[in-house]
């Protein structure tokens, strides 16, 4: 189970670069439910996705990195490119991800919970801006099927 909550940010937190960064590609072999393939550095995965927007069903299998390649051609719509930075924050670890183009200047915070009443009562830091968690609109599955990513972020 996935519980995580989706914010945008103010500004970026000072020092960035001293954070874990991973560099991340995605794609979408469907979108309901979702089904997307993944690299995140030199490991590959495919992950499902139950329904729901705070919390839902995930399931990750290990890919190696032919099959990926070989998956990627199958994928429908944009593949989504991001840079994710890994910070701790509490007792969390915030995963803030900074999107190439062309859904740059896009800039999401995630934080993943146990539980939905923890989740509920997150009280994020002072650099975070709009909870976004049930807007579908942020939703990497979404912004895969964006038509003009740059209209798309304009509107949103």
């Amino acid at each position: 189970m996935e519980i995580e909550r989706k914010f945008t940010v103010k500004c970026l937190p000072d020092h960035l670069e001293q954070y874990p960064v991973k560099h991340l590609e995605q794609a979408y072999l469907n979108t309901d439910p979702v089904i997307r393939i993944r690299r995140e550095d030199d490991t590959y995965y495919m992950t499902y996705k139950g329904s729901g927007m705070l919390a839902r069903e995930e399931y990750n299998l290990s890919l190696n990195r032919e099959s990926y390649a070989h998956l990627l051609p199958k994928c429908d719509g944009n593949v989504i490119s991001k840079k994710r930075y890994l910070i701790p924050w509490k007792h969390y670890t915030i995963e803030l991800d900074i999107f190439a183009p062309p859904f740059a200047p896009l800039i999401i915070a995630e934080v993943e919970f146990a539980t939905e009443k923890e989740a509920e009562s997150f009280m994020p830091p002072a650099w975070f801006s709009e909870d976004v968690t049930c807007d579908p609109h942020y939703h990497n599955s979404f912004l895969s099927k964006v038509y003009d990513p740059a209209a798309q972020l304009r509107d949103m």
